[in-house]
């Protein structure tokens, strides 16, 4: 809580999470760590990209694997998310979690057998490390034109969090 003038310390009310989905953080912008803007992300098939060449773009992070069930279950909604948003200013990119040494082949068949449409990368900790605050995947970040962080989504809730994430990502787009 935050410090009151009478000493008072102040809560947040107990219910005001009713109106977000389990794992979904407050919609309160956060200004992203310079490093986590600037830091190399190792792709698939591509040269390194960071952050910051996507200014001007909102940018969706989502940290997944292959064998993650409920990562498998999100994809298809990222595929209609970038076909939808794509023209319109919107960039996904997908990090998984696995060892780029051993399990390039899998990451990159499965992205072919899945049909994903947006760039497949590498997780790493020195990124990972500016957003990530659970051990657990998979977790969505939505990253406005200036680099502000709007949401995160940490697990994938089927009902909730799809019409959620398309919401943040036009209100984001519409700035």
């Amino acid at each position: 809580g935050t410090r009151t003038g009478g000493g008072q310390t102040a809560s947040a009310p107990a219910n005001a999470r009713h109106n977000r989905a389990p794992g979904e953080s407050a919609g309160a912008s956060v200004a992203l760590p310079p490093e986590t803007l600037t830091t190399s992300i190792e792709m698939l098939d591509e040269k390194p990209i960071t952050l910051a060449d996507y200014a001007g773009k909102v940018v969706v992070i989502n940290f997944w694997a292959t064998w993650c069930g409920p990562c498998r279950t999100e994809i298809p909604h990222f595929i209609e998310l970038h076909d939808e948003y794509g023209a319109k200013g919107l960039e996904i990119v997908g990090l998984t979690t696995e060892d780029p040494e051993t399990d390039a082949g899998k990451v990159r068949d499965f992205g072919k057998a899945f049909k994903i449409n947006y760039p497949l990368g590498w997780s790493n900790p020195q990124f990972a490390s500016g957003l990530v605050t659970a051990d657990a995947i998979p977790q969505t970040f939505v990253i406005s034109r200036d680099g502000r962080l709007l949401q995160k989504f940490l697990g994938f809730d089927p009902q909730q969090t799809p019409p959620r994430l398309r919401a943040v990502i036009e209100e984001a787009l519409g700035q």
